[in-house]
């Protein structure tokens, strides 16, 4: 039995002028096209390719990589609405449908929404919902402090932003603590700061503890070391000339120069930093 809305590893059993035929299994034979089928391919090969249903809701393979997968969320743009539902751009022949009743309110055509594609339990086809709350934290989580997780931006609230850890639960971003531009469908690394006694999740986008900023430090001398040995920063300069350069918060900048000058590493000038001869 194949997953449709995921890669399956699959057999070639037939090669015809139109395309080629994989083993389904129970699902039978499957059609991949021509113009995705991978050139030198021969009868019993083993691909890897993306399933999904074709528009007579057939299954049908592709080489194509999707810009989502059943059980991922993804910010998608709407290529079209009509009675139906939306239509989401997922870099398929077929676009992605998102019913009516699974939005939050009526999609317009050429904006950008966070989806989350699934398996329809009743057409047991690939759709998508616009309605996030029903497939997060439906399981428990087991994040520790400092652990590396992935992120996407989801909601702007007083506090900062609600952001969607490795597609499955929520945490809050505290705006005190972002220093770059961040917005809705944004996807980055981030660090758990903090597991709450109730289950609510404080997320950094900067790891935290010693280990990072010697690793920001480490940086840093490759940064000074690629432009001479010396450049026009120092703990006085702006926030966001320190990231756009050093990829870091001025908070964790002046740490780590703090660091590589106890170290002896560096020199700090009023006008700049440099290496330590």
């Amino acid at each position: 039995m194949v997953n449709a809305g995921q890669w399956n590893t699959m057999r070639v059993v037939k090669i015809l002028d139109f395309g080629i035929y994989l083993d389904g299994g129970e699902d039978g034979e499957i059609l991949m096209p021509t113009k995705w089928v991978p050139e030198g391919t021969l009868v019993d090969d083993m691909l890897d390719v993306f399933i999904y249903f074709d528009s007579e809701d057939r299954l049908i393979a592709t080489t194509l990589t999707p810009k989502a997968k059943v059980g991922e969320f993804a910010f998608l743009k709407v290529a079209e609405v009509n009675q139906f539902g939306a239509f989401m751009e997922w870099g398929l022949d077929k676009d992605l449908m998102v019913p009516f009743k699974e939005q939050n309110a009526k999609m317009i055509k050429g904006r950008n929404y966070i989806v989350y594609p699934y398996i329809d339990p009743r057409t047991k086809r690939i759709a998508a919902s616009a309605r996030l709350e029903k497939f997060l934290d439906v399981e428990p989580h087991e994040y520790t402090a400092g652990e590396q997780v992935d992120l996407m931006i989801w909601t702007r609230s007083d506090l900062g932003f609600n952001a969607i850890i490795n597609s499955k639960h929520t945490g809050m971003l505290y705006g005190n603590q972002i220093f770059k531009n961040v917005g809705t469908g944004m996807q980055m690394k981030g660090y758990i700061k903090l597991v709450r006694p109730d289950g609510k999740i404080d997320l950094l986008l900067e790891k935290p503890g010693f280990e990072k900023i010697d690793e920001l430090s480490a940086y840093i001398l490759q940064v000074l070391e690629v432009h001479g040995g010396y450049m026009d920063f120092n703990d006085k300069s702006p926030a966001d000339e320190i990231y756009n350069v050093f990829q870091m918060s001025k908070k964790n900048f002046k740490k780590a120069l703090g660091t590589l000058y106890r170290q002896k590493k560096i020199s700090i000038m009023p006008e700049g930093i440099k290496l330590a001869e």
